[in-house]
């Protein structure tokens, strides 16, 4: 069975809350505190899960070098979709948000990504199975739970993906500082995706050709643009606002 390790009390206790049936260990270091281990103690006498004491070095070589705070977890491998799978899986939703991002490489910003499609109850996040980085002790520890409960796809090739998104109706906005409207001028109420691109280089040529429309982030300072994750947090609740709103009317 493949495994993979996650670290840090918040996010091991997000997994015992949530997922208990995909962890396999739990590991905790062998001079854990009290206080810390009174965060997470109650939740591993409730699922009864196997418990080794580690050094410090172990954890720190089990996780990459992550800071773990002296916890960390083996999961049962995370199920990430690929491209029929995730395909399959839209088609039988009525109105799906979806966030896609394009060759995101910074472990802490996908972390936050997800960590922020989980919020705003987005769908689905996809990325590029060669262009985009994978879920990582790192990824899972700033993503607090968000990277074992948010539906993930790993694509072959997001240009294709996306055209098959367009089969199933799906509007895609893409963002971009060149956009002719700004995102709040969008209409994102319908079954859409929202298209990221890469820290500092933005989307690829061939993404935003497939996209329907481009948006921009109204700026108003000195900077020319936001972080990606703070930017996916922005269109994303924008996203919620103008879909709640359209529930009630």
């Amino acid at each position: 069975m493949s495994e993979r390790i996650i670290c840090g009390i918040n996010t091991v206790n997000q997994a015992l809350a949530r997922r208990p049936g995909k962890i396999l260990r739990v590991y905790l270091q062998d001079n854990l505190g009290a206080e810390r281990l009174g965060r997470i103690a109650d939740e591993l006498v409730k699922h009864a899960l196997p418990t080794e004491r580690v050094s410090a070095a172990v954890l720190d070589k089990l996780t990459g070098g992550s800071r773990h705070q002296g916890v960390a977890a083996a999961l049962a491998g995370l199920t990430v979709m690929d491209d029929y799978e995730a395909l399959d899986y839209l088609g039988g939703l009525t109105n799906p948000l979806i966030l896609v991002l394009d060759g995101i490489e910074d472990p802490r910003n996908y972390g936050a990504c997800l960590r922020t499609a989980d919020g705003a109850g987005a769908d689905l996040v996809v990325s590029g199975r060669s262009r985009g980085v994978d879920i990582t002790p790192a990824v899972s520890k700033v993503a607090s739970g968000a990277a074992e409960a948010q539906p993930i796809a790993r694509v072959a090739n997001l240009a294709r993906f996306m055209r098959s998104l367009q089969e199933l109706n799906i509007w895609i906005v893409g963002t971009d500082e060149r956009g002719p409207g700004t995102l709040y001028e969008a209409n994102l109420t319908g079954p859409l995706a929202v298209v990221m691109g890469a820290e500092g280089k933005g989307m690829r040529h061939l993404t935003r050709e497939h996209c329907d429309v481009l948006v921009r982030l109204p700026m108003h300072g000195v900077v020319e643009s936001l972080n990606i994750a703070v930017a996916a947090g922005v269109c994303l609740y924008e996203c919620v606002r103008q879909r709640s709103k359209s529930a009630v009317t």
